[in-house]
């Protein structure tokens, strides 16, 4: 098979497309020949060796994607040999070829297309866990989503407003701005101009992303708000004094999608329940942009220069 790989962290040089052996799967193990892959930040950090990265010789990096069943092993009862399935989880993805235990895959409904369950899959599983798990907002609570236009935040934009509540949000370009106002955003802010002043202890939960954003984030919170911190997009946090917070009730709550997609049952019931906002037209996404695997240099320089909307997909 091909795959992108390499041998030593670095920058995106250190990527390089060409042929590996094939892998071998075990009785509990589906073949899977992959028609989408997904591009996640997490895989920049794991180039880079500033994130976990399963070993292997050489490195193999992605975890997400969406391809056809041409192989399985003998105690595989759930799924059926030329089935679509999608994982968010399984380590050596951006290759031809991915061994995915069935206990990983996920069944993808009928109304659901390839193309459009691989741009949501790991980011859709990540919104419904940080709306339905960590958020639990009432209706017409008012919720504030930094980086509302990435991949993440334009399927949580959605949800959050399918789900009743008043979402706004912040950007860095007008195109951005419009698309999630499109989506149902009820206020969209530029990133750089004056807005937060005229917004701070306004917002009932702000879900931040970015990380060193966190302390505006606080600051945007009414008393007995609560920040939803879910990764680093945008650098470290600062340090926090917890003093405020514990003086006006608010609340900084983390979270890990993998400590709840735990079984086969989880991710069902998960993706079925991501999947319905679509079935219903009560989410659209922007087109993903894709890439050859084998222009996977290109498609990471793309994505670290800021400029992609929405999911980056690779195609094997």
């Amino acid at each position: 098979m091909n795959a992108l790989y390499f041998k030593e962290f670095g920058d995106s040089d250190v990527l390089t497309y060409g042929e590996l052996p094939d892998p071998v799967i075990q009785e509990n193990e589906l073949m899977i020949e992959m028609m989408y892959i997904g591009l996640n930040y997490a895989d920049i950090y794991r180039r880079k060796g500033s994130y976990h990265i399963e070993s292997r010789d050489p490195f193999i990096n992605g975890y997400e994607g969406v391809g056809k069943i041409v192989q399985k092993g003998r105690s595989v009862s759930k799924f059926q040999l030329g089935e679509t399935i999608l994982f968010v989880d399984v380590p050596f993805a951006n290759a031809e070829l991915v061994a995915v235990p069935e206990e990983n895959a996920i069944h993808i409904p009928s109304g659901i297309p390839s193309k459009l369950a691989a741009s949501i899959g790991l980011q859709g599983l990540t919104a419904d866990f940080l709306a339905h798990d960590l958020g639990n907002n009432v209706n017409n609570s008012k919720v504030f989503v930094h980086g509302i236009s990435g991949g993440v935040g334009q399927i949580l934009s959605q949800l959050l407003t399918a789900d009743g509540l008043e979402v706004y949000g912040v950007t860095s370009t007008e195109e951005k701005r419009q698309l999630a106002l499109d989506q149902g955003a009820k206020q969209v802010f530029l990133r750089n101009t004056e807005w937060q002043e005229t917004y701070t202890s306004f917002f009932d939960t702000v879900y931040d992303g970015i990380g060193h954003t966190l302390a505006e984030s606080v600051d945007l919170l009414k008393n007995r708000g609560k920040v939803i911190f879910f990764g680093m997009a945008g650098g470290n946090p600062p340090a926090i004094d917890f003093i405020p917070l514990l003086s006006k009730s608010k609340s900084i709550l983390t979270g890990d999608l993998w400590d709840y997609l735990t079984s086969f049952q989880e991710r069902e019931r998960r993706s079925t329940r991501l999947f319905t906002y679509f079935s219903k037209d009560q989410m659209k996404i922007s087109q993903p942009t894709i890439f050859s695997l084998a222009d996977g240099k290109a498609a990471h320089d793309y994505l670290e220069s800021g400029k992609s909307v929405g999911k980056i997909l690779l195609q094997p």
